[in-house]
């Protein structure tokens, strides 16, 4: 038996498209001001953040295309929808993130071995990450909300990505106030690399996030099943009365879908009504393990030797 299978409703449309549409927003004027801030004092870790904040602009337009067609329903060309389009999204973001790995890494690696570059630190270089620190947690709440709702992996990367842009945000004040005390203490001359120690280890939390992304990204690809999910599947299909056995169990996830097939043992005597009414109880319960799940249930009939 098969669930139907719906395009998005318009109010899960709407929340999703608006909280793509204000990670876009955000990041247009936090990349601005970062690159305006970092030109002007000379702070690698400011640049580093204006490149990460422009990837997450552009990882946060993705999201917000993504969406908008996944919601599509499915057709003659793509039986299981347009779910997958997430996964892609959430691909391309990832490698541009390692792309400003790269960057990062060159350019602290440049300042450190071959070119002393003065770092003026200002009013505005603190204030500009302080800002970076209110916008970036705001958002990110706004994504993993939506994201929990709606079971969508496309917010749920953007979710993580922000909230680790906090972290790196951190990292960077710290080098600053770093910078500033080798000014105030000449003994305290050492700490003049701190910035760009700062974008160094800002580089690193990149390379977390590509990892921790990119895995869950290329798992969703390959169609892997969540650790676990088989087996509590068939142990909760097997509890319900009238289920004599469950097996050949396969998953599937599309975007925020999951897509199961399932064999099931059950009485062959009884009428095709009962039958029915079993499969319905099966969904039910399977459903209670994923939302959002289309499931499709073959049954056999196990006919008892007298």
């Amino acid at each position: 038996m098969t669930a139907v299978l719906d395009m998005l409703s318009p109010e899960e449309l709407r929340e999703k498209r608006s909280a793509a549409l204000s990670s876009v927003i955000a990041a247009v004027g936090l990349t601005t001001i970062k690159i305006i801030v970092g030109v002007l004092t000379g702070s690698l870790g400011i640049m580093a953040e204006a490149a990460h904040s422009g990837l997450d602009m552009a990882a946060a337009f993705m999201t917000l295309v993504a969406i908008q067609i996944s919601a599509r329903p499915a057709d003659r060309n793509h039986t299981y929808g347009h779910g997958k389009v997430e996964n892609l999204a959430a691909m391309f973001e990832t490698l541009l993130l390692l792309a400003t790995c790269f960057w990062i890494i060159y350019k602290a690696v440049n300042r450190l071995l071959l070119k002393e570059v003065v770092v003026e630190v200002t009013f505005w270089s603190f204030a500009v990450m302080f800002i970076s620190i209110i916008v970036d947690a705001s958002r990110s709440r706004i994504l993993y909300r939506a994201a929990k709702k709606y079971h969508s992996q496309a917010l749920e990367a953007d979710a993580l990505h922000f909230s680790t842009d906090i972290w790196s945000s951190c990292v960077v004040i710290l080098g600053l106030v770093c910078m500033k005390l080798s000014v105030w203490f000449p003994t305290l001359n050492f700490l003049r690399h701190a910035d760009t120690l700062a974008a160094l280890v800002v580089a690193l939390i990149v390379v977390y996030i590509c990892a921790a992304l990119g895995r869950r990204t290329i798992n969703a690809l390959l169609d892997t099943a969540p650790d676990g999910i088989k087996e509590n599947i068939i142990d909760a299909v097997e509890d319900l009365p009238g289920v004599i056995g469950c097996h050949h169990v396969r998953l599937r996830s599309v975007g925020s879908k999951y897509f199961i097939d399932i064999h099931v043992l059950m009485d062959g005597h009884q009428t095709l009504r009962d039958a029915h009414d079993l499969t319905e109880k099966i969904e039910d319960a399977i459903e209670k393990l994923l939302k959002n799940a289309d499931v499709v249930i073959h049954p056999e009939p196990y006919l008892k030797k007298d």
